[in-house]
């Protein structure tokens, strides 16, 4: 036990996550079995981080979308995706462990990575940066659908209540999503440039009863940059129903079913042409092509509006 205790010591005393080496036997309640902090969050919190993450503008298509289907093929629509949704995200749990060293991958790139090796990582991270933008984007129609939409009045006191849960939802489903991208463009912006103040320098700002705020003058300008130029294009194609489809056609298939799927048949070493193999490939390949049919017809429906669209205006 000593032996092992001293170890682990050695081990976070160079792991970057900490300043100072900590001590298991003492310290257990803060460290995971990697030597990184444990993670806080409970059923309650992760939740509403699903219910924030995918509760967003697509639901608002929902009942035109159960309009199209029907009573009977709507509903079945509904229970088949979400069991699909369900048992992927199953597959992917079981793949956040590294097959080789038994780590615990922290990203959804890193599991990618561990599991199929680094070129399915940049097709996976493109669809990754397509998805996030497009929320964003899809977001910002959401909220212009809220605040402008003249299609239903009465009564108005359920109007406002609805336009005030979108409000609620996007003030935080903007942030997160839009972090990934944040992220990604600050860390190559400075590895690109690292000389530049422009970009790697902090100001310090002190604020009375919060303490020093560092304010970048990079993240200043991209970021508000980044929010005007997806509320634009928000503003520019309000097509809700059909952008919405064509973006949740284009990022479901492969975040949602094909990576889960190939991980785990990696990870758990299935034999090719077993009964579990042919069933997972049905899985994927099943859903591959209702994507393609959506966003097929997500186009079309985007090409017969522009037909009698004309910018910035709304339609009563």
């Amino acid at each position: 036990m000593g032996d092992h205790t001293a170890t682990r010591n050695l081990q976070l005393h160079h792991n970057p996550v900490f300043d100072v080496s900590l001590n298991v036997e003492g310290g257990s309640n803060y460290i995971d079995d990697d030597g990184r902090p444990k993670r806080t969050g409970t059923v309650w919190t992760s939740s509403a981080h699903i219910i924030t993450a995918v509760i967003g503008s697509g639901v608002l298509s929902l009942a035109w979308a159960m309009a199209q289907l029907g009573w009977i093929a709507g509903p079945i629509v509904m229970v088949l995706f979400s069991f699909i949704t369900y048992y992927t995200s199953i597959l992917l749990a079981a793949c956040y462990r590294d097959p080789v060293t038994g780590k615990r991958n922290y990203t959804y790139s890193d599991a990618v990575r561990s599991n199929l090796g680094a070129l399915q990582v940049k097709f996976c991270g493109c669809v990754q940066n397509v998805a996030l933008f497009g929320i964003s984007i899809g977001f910002n129609i959401a909220a212009a659908i809220s605040m402008v939409d003249k299609g239903f009045h009465n009564p108005y006191w359920l109007i406002n209540i609805a336009n005030a849960a979108i409000v609620i939802h996007l003030v935080g489903a903007y942030q997160v999503f839009a972090q990934p991208i944040f992220a990604l463009v600050e860390k190559t912006a400075a590895k690109v440039f690292p000389d530049s103040q422009f970009i790697t320098k902090d100001i310090k700002i002190p604020i009375p009863g919060f303490g020093v705020y560092n304010l970048n003058l990079f993240r200043l300008v991209w970021r508000t940059f980044y929010v005007i130029i997806t509320t634009l294009i928000s503003m520019i194609l309000p097509f809700f129903n059909d952008v919405v489809g064509f973006l949740g056609a284009l990022a479901y298939w492969p975040l949602t079913v094909y990576f889960p799927v190939e991980m785990y048949i990696a990870q758990k070493k299935v034999p090719k042409w077993s009964t579990k193999w042919i069933f997972l490939q049905i899985i994927s390949l099943s859903v591959l092509v209702i994507a393609l049919a959506a966003a097929a017809g997500s186009v079309s429906g985007v090409v017969q509006n522009l037909k009698i669209y004309k910018p910035f205006k709304t339609s009563s």
